[in-house]
């Protein structure tokens, strides 16, 4: 074969290690998390061979479900990102089954122990369990405590093939710093910090993890990583959906806490952090957390002039005429709750001093989609500035986490023809089309991590407490300060308060004065959102 025809990415993902036999046991199995998400993962593992024959899923929740295995096939067939094969799924529908009953009762333990026992015999499961708590928070601290006392649940061991017990709690990992702190007392005190493994989804996408290897696997972007090169960093995470009959849980929480304290704070540690000395769970999960401790903090006044926080009025999005947020079910009419915000941040750090990163996040935005772009310095000297074509639009590399995962980097390139004429160009990868397959989601990724016992692209304790750290000073500040909440039209790119946060100020003129000097008129260089 020629060089030319050795194409690696033609030739596929390497072969992945099959997680060791085990029981996944969900609880909260009624919900629906379990049918759109976690038993759609549990299927494409199985069909993709990373599940053993002896895997077992046991369901448990109050509710009565007699044909749980039946409702799960039916949620596979319809959420499932690849089609249902009955030869798969027969052999993974035998190690399904269900434990009715309350969380806050001994006689649930009592029955659940009974059947991981059977399920040792039966299926080779080992003892080794997953115990995911798709619930609500406040119910995290009692199934602990009912594990504990039903000894389903040991301090882990270090001898070698020892069985595991594993946690997955899912988000929200408290409600400020004071709550996540409580939680975590909680759970420590029945567990060690090996055996939780916090889940936040937007870890598990194939371009999250790749923002990691395309900063440190590749040598012609690391040296660009930094204040010297990056002028600012954008960070969007925008949905075009509503509130979806969620008003009553999205009073309490607000777009702040539902996605800005977790998803979009760790994309940010993913994008700023340096290098870790290895690929273990601890030496990644370090590096995080010392960006985050050096966020400059959001207090007082400032949460008035680094903010932005918005909220949806009725509008149109794909040519529907939609409501706006006052107007959903279950929501006040004259809530302040926001749907939308959008931050400057600054890291004091080395790498990252006087580099802005301007963050937003939002729903009944124009467009669903998920992105970091880093936004490289405009050149110093315009040499093409009366080329047809020509603008001073600086470099851009793109990260795109969803709809269509992959990377862009975007620069000027001469057209062709006589003379000088200058585009804007594109060079675009995507996952789809790179490696012929479809992408696996991203609990499919994280529960295989949580059962091999990888806990690296899980949030650590004292990354849950940084980042409300971070975040509570905020809430403090839009309290005393009384911030205002802009109106943004549903269907719009958010509000047009917001796009002052990005247009450099005077101080920033002046920075660039004393760095550069008067040459090109001593300007910051333009900045605006990026409209996807």
């Amino acid at each position: 074969m020629t060089q030319a025809e050795k194409n690696p990415l033609r030739e596929g993902m390497p072969e992945e290690r099959t997680a060791s036999p085990a029981a996944l046991v969900i609880f909260g199995a009624s919900g629906d998390l379990t049918r759109r998400k976690l038993l759609p993962a549990v299927y494409n593992l199985t069909l993709s061979r990373l599940l053993t024959g002896g895997f077992a899923v046991v369901g448990v929740a109050r509710r009565p479900k007699p044909d749980f295995a039946k409702e799960m096939r039916e949620a596979v067939g319809k959420y499932s990102r690849r089609p249902l094969e009955e030869a798969t799924w027969s052999e993974l529908e035998k190690g399904i089954s269900y434990v009715q009953g309350a969380f806050d009762e001994a006689e649930t333990y009592t029955r659940l122990a009974a059947e991981l026992e059977r399920l040792d015999a039966e299926r080779g499961t080992r003892k080794n369990r997953v115990f995911y708590l798709a619930v609500a928070p406040d119910q995290f601290a009692p199934i602990v405590r009912g594990l504990r006392a039903a000894n389903l649940v040991a301090p882990p061991s270090h001898e070698k093939d020892a069985p595991f017990q594993h946690v997955v709690v899912e988000k929200p990992f408290g409600e400020d710093l004071e709550s996540a702190r409580a939680l975590n007392r909680d759970l420590l005190a029945h567990l060690a910090e090996s055996q939780i493994y916090r889940i936040d989804h937007y870890l598990g996408k194939e371009t999250v993890q790749n923002l990691l290897v395309l900063r440190f696997g590749n040598t012609i972007f690391e040296p660009l990583w930094s204040r010297q090169h990056v002028d600012h960093v954008q960070i969007t995470v925008a949905e075009e959906i509503g509130v979806e009959g969620r008003g009553k849980f999205y009073e309490k929480v607000g777009i702040t806490r539902d996605i800005v304290q977790n998803h979009a704070l760790q994309l940010l540690t993913l994008v700023a952090m340096e290098p870790p000395s290895s690929w273990d769970a601890d030496a990644v999960r370090d590096e995080k957390v010392k960006v985050l401790r050096t966020l400059r903090p959001i207090a007082g006044p400032d949460a008035l002039s680094s903010t932005v926080r918005g909220q949806y009025a009725p509008g149109m999005v794909r040519g529907e005429k939609v409501p706006g947020y006052t107007e959903e079910p279950d929501v006040a009419k004259d809530s302040t709750t926001e749907t939308y915000v959008a931050m400057k941040l600054h890291l004091d750090s080395w790498r990252w001093g006087g580099v802005p990163f301007y963050l937003r996040a939002g729903k009944r935005l124009a467009k669903r989609v998920a992105e970091v772009v880093l936004h490289f310095k405009p050149l110093p000297h315009g040499l093409f500035k009366g080329a047809p074509g020509a603008t001073e639009e600086p470099n851009a590399l793109v990260m795109r986490l969803q709809p269509d995962e992959g990377i862009s980097l975007r620069f000027a390139a001469k057209i062709p023809g006589g003379g000088i004429a200058i585009r804007g160009v594109t060079m675009d990868f995507r996952y789809g089309a790179a490696f012929g397959s479809s992408t696996p989601e991203a609990y499919e990724r994280l529960l295989l991590d949580a059962l091999r016992g990888d806990a690296t692209l899980f949030t650590r304790a004292d990354e849950v407490e940084a980042q409300w750290g971070f975040v509570d000073p905020i809430f403090e500040g839009w309290r005393t300060q009384s911030a205002p909440i802009a109106r943004y039209a549903a269907g719009s790119w958010g509000p047009p308060e917001a796009d002052a946060l990005v247009e450099p100020s005077s101080s920033d003129d002046a920075h660039v004065r004393a760095v550069c000097g008067a040459g090109d008129g001593g300007k910051a260089p333009e900045r605006a959102w990026r409209r996807p």
